[in-house]
């Protein structure tokens, strides 16, 4: 076996590649910068749809894709594409999310998780019941847009406070978040969801049974993955539930653990590498092959298809949401349509007033008769912060409009008002954290 020729001196290209590379992980590993993407990104479709280009945006939005392979032909819309298909992947990381705190983060532990599952759901009927009580009967099907919580914009707006806020205020956040997409879920499946065709169960059941199947066989690398999961995606787009669901049920169904094997990774790696070390020329592909296996299942598929999905999520799938979704065209919207002011006013408020209400009294009302556990360094304070930023309704709050409004006037108000209601969150949360941050180094805690 041959020797790598030693290397004197880095070429610069290579230096300024690899610093790059070195910048964009420590880029993605900040929480604010997802949440400040997606700002500009809804900025930019804001002044996009309302400037004179506006017949552009929409012509962006319409634009159709096709794919031809042998005869078999699909074609969609933009929109379709990004609310659809991409969001699936935005779907699949949060299911991940959750499959991860099931087996070892907040939602392990039922004894810890419960408070802030306790004041998820009051974060998610409060506001439901306020859109309620406030709206008209022809914009009622809108009660859920309200109840939702955009991880990525409360978690980055949090991030932006600083170290000073401790780690179990954002835990508190994270698992009350996760919580609410898996209600928001819930009821995107259950009361948004077209009449149940049966013929696209046999879609959905092949594609279960075949990831099933393929993880029995020990085989644990993403691509083969690929095929069921569309099978899964077309199934619940023929029976009628919105078919990003499926990113959900497949994050659900992936793998906690690392592929069964009798030696540990580690033991695996070292075997590898006794095994190229001693390798002929014919036999070296061959423990390159071994050793990359064993490399990989240094991660468990959990983590390893959180990593790889994550940064696309993060910086071109919810970005391109943003932009699709956020842009409406205020001079088109007529608040005298009946329910179109109603619909704004009643999706801010109870984002603003419901979801901060919600929480608090029901955290407040179990730590009270001594059902809930406060975590260490949490006080009504942070809780406060806490309720506050989860009426930072933006990305599932949108896509729920969608879904719940089919008249474009309705949307678009219903829009404006999931646009006024975050950012007063948002704006609200700053100020009360740093208020918070402020008394504490006053008081020298």
């Amino acid at each position: 076996m041959q020797d790598h020729q030693p290397i004197s001196s880095i070429p610069i290209l290579q230096k300024t590649t690899d610093s790059f590379f070195s910048l964009c992980e420590r880029v993605r590993s900040i929480e604010a910068v997802g949440g400040m993407v997606l700002l500009i990104f809804a900025t930019i479709a804001m002044f996009w749809a309302n400037s004179q280009y506006a017949d552009s945006y929409q012509n962006f939005l319409h634009s159709e894709i096709s794919l031809n392979i042998a005869g078999w032909v699909f074609s969609a819309d933009m929109h379709f594409i990004i609310n659809d298909i991409l969001m699936t992947v935005f779907f699949l990381v949060v299911g991940l999310e959750v499959r991860r705190e099931i087996h070892e983060g907040a939602l392990a532990d039922l004894r810890v998780a419960f408070l802030p599952i306790m004041a998820a759901f009051g974060g998610v009927l409060v506001p439901a019941l306020i859109y309620w009580a406030i709206s008209s009967p022809n914009i009622s099907q809108g009660w859920a847009i309200p109840t939702a919580t955009d991880i990525a914009f409360a978690v980055g707006v949090l991030a932006l406070l600083g170290k000073s806020v401790p780690s179990s205020v954002r835990i508190f956040l994270l698992t009350l978040a996760i919580i609410d997409d898996i209600v928001a879920v819930l009821i995107i499946a259950l009361f948004y969801s077209g009449g149940l065709d049966v013929f696209g169960l046999g879609y959905f059941v092949a594609g279960v049974a075949i990831i099933i199947l393929l993880q029995k066989m020990g085989i644990f690398s993403i691509f083969p993955y690929v095929f069921p999961s569309i099978l899964i995606w077309y199934g619940l787009l023929k029976v009628g539930v919105h078919p990003s669901l499926a990113g959900v049920l497949i994050g659900l169904m992936t793998p906690v653990f690392s592929r069964p094997h009798n030696l540990s990774p580690l033991q695996q790696i070292e075997n590898a590498l006794n095994e190229y070390k001693h390798a002929d020329t014919c036999d070296l592909q061959q423990s390159i092959t071994k050793l990359k296996l064993a490399q990989r299942e240094l991660i468990n598929p959990t983590e390893r298809v959180s990593y790889l999905f994550s940064p696309w999520v993060a910086f071109l799938i919810m970005p391109l949401f943003a932009l699709a979704n956020a842009g409406v065209d205020i001079g088109n919207v007529d608040l005298g349509v009946i329910g179109s002011m109603n619909a704004m006013i009643a999706i801010a408020i109870a984002l603003v007033v419901g979801k901060p209400l919600g929480i608090f009294l029901t955290t407040w009302f179990f730590i009270f008769i001594g059902l809930g556990r406060v975590p260490a360094g949490f006080n009504y304070r942070w809780l406060f912060l806490i309720s506050c930023l989860a009426g930072i309704g933006f990305t599932m709050s949108i896509f729920i409009a969608n879904l719940a409004f089919t008249d474009a006037i309705l949307l678009s108000s219903a829009k404006i008002g999931i646009l006024i209601g975050s950012s007063i969150a948002a704006i609200l949360g700053l100020v009360i954290g740093l208020w918070v941050i402020y008394s504490m180094k006053n008081r020298g805690c």
